[in-house]
């Protein structure tokens, strides 16, 4: 889903940087309230786990393949404010560092992964789980919201570079939605597992903490 050099014109960098930067730091200011000692390594942790979890590709159909997004992960187990900047730094490491999208796409990049996919994972996530503690429920509500927010960010992607008019809306929109939609489900698969297994370590520790 990132976008190289190239495929964006001036307008759409322009914009793309302009939406991004101020989100970015509303997202320093608001997370940066809510600040203790735990919630630093938490997002050390899970940047950590979603770079290295983006580099392992799984197979869709035609030889193609997907990868862990994380965005819907990140903001579920530490909310949409901490989610962008996880996924903000991922990806301007992934970019210096690994030339893994382009550097005039970065702040699209950021803004169709680091803001619109944590964001819309978050929304869906509390519209069907709401404050319920039912594990199905929860459960299920974590590979929605996973394969919404997958689905989201590959359309905010194609229609920055339609609006570049690099490539026409009805050649890209179905090409990119098809596989994404794809792509969704292993996002979901994969996010639904984590989260249940965190869960579970939580659920121990709260049952080894009542014992002792």
């Amino acid at each position: 889903m990132h976008i190289p050099d190239g495929f964006l014109d001036t307008k759409m960098i322009a914009a793309t940087v302009a939406t991004s930067v101020p989100l970015i730091g509303v997202a320093v200011s608001k997370t940066r309230s809510v600040f203790d000692d735990r919630q630093i390594p938490k997002m050390s942790v899970m940047a950590a786990f979603i770079f290295a979890a983006q580099m392992v590709n799984f197979p869709i159909a035609g030889g193609t393949s997907g990868h862990l997004l994380g965005a819907a992960l990140a903001a579920i187990l530490l909310g949409p404010w901490s989610a962008v900047l996880i996924m903000t730094t991922v990806l301007i490491i992934q970019c210096l560092v690994f030339l893994d999208g382009g550097l005039t796409a970065l702040g699209g990049n950021i803004l169709l992964m680091g803001i619109v996919a944590p964001w819309v994972g978050w929304w869906v996530y509390k519209l069907v789980a709401g404050n319920s503690t039912d594990r199905t429920r929860t459960l299920g509500a974590t590979f929605l919201a996973s394969w919404v927010s997958t689905v989201a960010a590959s359309v905010a992607g194609t229609l920055l570079i339609v609006f570049s008019g690099y490539i026409a809306l009805n050649i890209a929109l179905p090409a990119m939605l098809g596989w994404h939609m794809l792509i969704g489900i292993g996002e979901g698969l994969i996010t639904s597992v984590v989260v249940a297994y965190l869960a579970q370590v939580k659920s121990e520790l709260v049952f080894q903490n009542q014992k002792a």
